[in-house]
Order: structure tokens, then sequence, then C-alpha cells
């Protein structure tokens, strides 16, 4: 017969058992910190997320630097232009220290004050517009998901049918019959408010049909028969179980979304049914560089960079958010 193994003292207390091997306690944490700590491991998102910042903050803070800087975007500079070849004085589209960027041609423009002065309207668009297609397409896909059966069609058909609207000519023809005064808005405001709804309204089902797919997952997990099971109602289960989980999803998008937007406001200011001189925007530059561009190349290579490094600093901290808090999507 094999002896008793014999124990001497009494057992470990539990706080050993939670000591590492180098005596120190072992730290729980929580999900948000793990997806911050993969986060910062992915040097390319904390680049773009530190672009994306930069940008937000010029955007906020455009008129402040312009006054600090005596940057006036609507200062005609006629002496750097050359008279006869209209192009800007200079090498490089007339780049100097008072002007970093250059100038425009014909005008004199300082181009970094324009550039400054159209980065708050791209983003107020962007922002905006994205916020309504989320709060809309969350609560549609919500509601569809959990409740499925004829509210689930209803609301499926509508997105299909969303989806199927030609969206570039309507914001088309409504930005270009704007005219007067509507609800109290006017000028550059109506202009901006109108971007927002015809871009925000129109693109919900996108993320209606993602976070729809994902509550339909997720109303069958054992948290939701616990909540049933305790008399909790359908509103309750909604927005006090199923939200709180599909947030990660929902920023995830939403990050992605705006540089589809920014994108999408450049594209109409462009074609000239977005933003109206003499506010300046990005798009807009960049329709006026169209018939310059053998003049001055830079005048179409600076604000095309500018869209450029937006939308791709917006796409590196979208793939880095899906990676930190979706691991098994890599």
């Amino acid at each position: 017969m094999t002896a008793p193994i014999e124990t001497t003292g009494s057992a470990a207390p539990p706080e050993a058992v939670l000591e590492g091997a180098g005596g120190k306690q072992i730290e729980g944490r929580s999900l948000g910190r793990i997806a911050w700590t993969r986060f910062k491991r992915d040097k390319v998102a904390v680049v773009g997320a530190i672009v994306v910042i930069l940008l937000v903050l010029v955007a906020v803070l455009s008129k402040p630097l312009q006054s600090v800087f005596g940057l006036d975007p609507n200062a005609f500079n006629q002496d750097l232009v050359d008279p006869t070849l209209l192009a800007p004085k200079g090498s490089f589209g007339g780049i100097s220290w008072d002007h970093p960027l250059g100038v425009e041609p014909q005008t004199g423009r300082d181009i970094l004050a324009r550039i400054i002065e159209g980065s708050w309207v791209s983003l107020v668009v962007a922002a905006g517009s994205t916020m309504l297609s989320v709060v809309i397409g969350v609560v549609m896909g919500v509601v569809a998901g959990f409740y499925g059966g004829w509210v689930d069609g209803v609301i499926s058909r509508m997105m299909d049918t969303f989806l199927a609207f030609p969206l570039l000519l309507f914001a088309i023809s409504i930005s270009a019959s704007l005219q007067g005064t509507v609800f109290g808005l006017e000028g550059l405001s109506l202009r901006i408010a109108v971007l927002i709804f015809v871009i925000g309204f129109f693109s919900w089902p996108y993320i209606g049909r993602i976070v729809r797919a994902q509550t339909m997952s997720l109303r069958e997990r054992e948290f939701v028969e616990a909540a049933r099971s305790l008399g909790a109602r359908g509103p309750f289960i909604l927005f006090r179980e199923l939200l709180p989980n599909l947030i990660a999803p929902i920023l995830v998008y939403a990050t992605l979304l705006i540089p589809t937007n920014i994108l999408f406001e450049a594209s109409l200011s462009f074609l000239g049914v977005g933003i109206a001189p003499p506010q300046s925007s990005w798009g807009g530059m960049l329709s006026t560089a169209v018939d310059l561009y053998q003049v001055d190349p830079m005048f179409m290579i600076i604000p095309g960079m500018a869209i450029f490094i937006t939308v791709l600093a917006f796409n590196l901290l979208g793939d880095g958010l899906r990676d930190a808090l979706d691991p098994r999507g890599k």
C-alpha cells in the first residue's frame, strides 16, 4: 500500500494563489484595458490616431489659429501672382516662410489658411452625418434583430429601398435647389445642415445591417435568457443588455464611416453643389484647381493630399480599433 501523503502546516491562504512568481499580486484587467493594450501595440493605428487628433484640433481651433498667425483665407494678394502667367511667383506654387503651402493662382490667397478654414467644414459634415446614420441604424438594427418576424421583414425591406436609392443624384438635386431660408437656416449653415441630413439619413442601412446581424446572434445568448427569466421586458433587454455588447462594432464602423462621408462631401463640393464660395472647402479647391493645374500643379496636389491624409488616418484608426476590440476578426 502506498503511504498517505502527509501535509505539514495549514493550507495556503487564497491570497497566495493570486501571487505571481515575483511575489506580486496578479491584477485583473478589464476588457477596455485589454483592448487599449492591444491598440498600443499597433504602431500604425497609433500614428493614425495621432493624426486624427491633430486634424480635430486644427478644425476646432481654426479661427484662433488664423488670428494668431495672421492667416486670412479670403485675402487677395495680387502682388504674389505673375500678372502675365497668373501663376504664383516663386517655385512650387509660391511656397515661402510667409506662405508655407504657397498661394493660389490668379487670386494669391494663402493655401494654408484655406486648408485650415476648410478642415472644420469637412469634419463637421462627416461627424454630423455619421452620428445621424449611427443613431438611426443602431435603433433600426437592434429592433429588427431582436424582435424578428414581420418587424424584421419591414425594416429589412426599408434597408433595401434606401440602399437602392440614387443618393448622389438626390444630393446633387436637393443641394442645387437650395434658395432662401429653410427652417430658419440660410447660407452656409443651411448647406451644412442639408449635407448632414442627406448623407446621414440615406447611409443608415449600412450600419443597420451590421447591428441587425450582431443582435440576432446575441439574442440567443445566456445573459438574454437570464434577463427574460427575471421578468425583463423587451426595451430593457434592448438598451441594458444588448446595446452595451454592441458598442465595439458600432464604434469601429463609425470610425470607418467618417472618411467615407468626408469623401462624399468633397465630391459634392467638387461638383459645385456642396459648400459654396466664399467658404473654403477641400473639394471646392480641387474643383477650382482643375482649370489651373497646368499653371500651378501644387494648387491641386495640396488639397488632394489633405483629403488623402485625413481619409487614410481615419481608416488606419478604424482598422486598429477593429483589431483591438475584436482580435478574432483579425
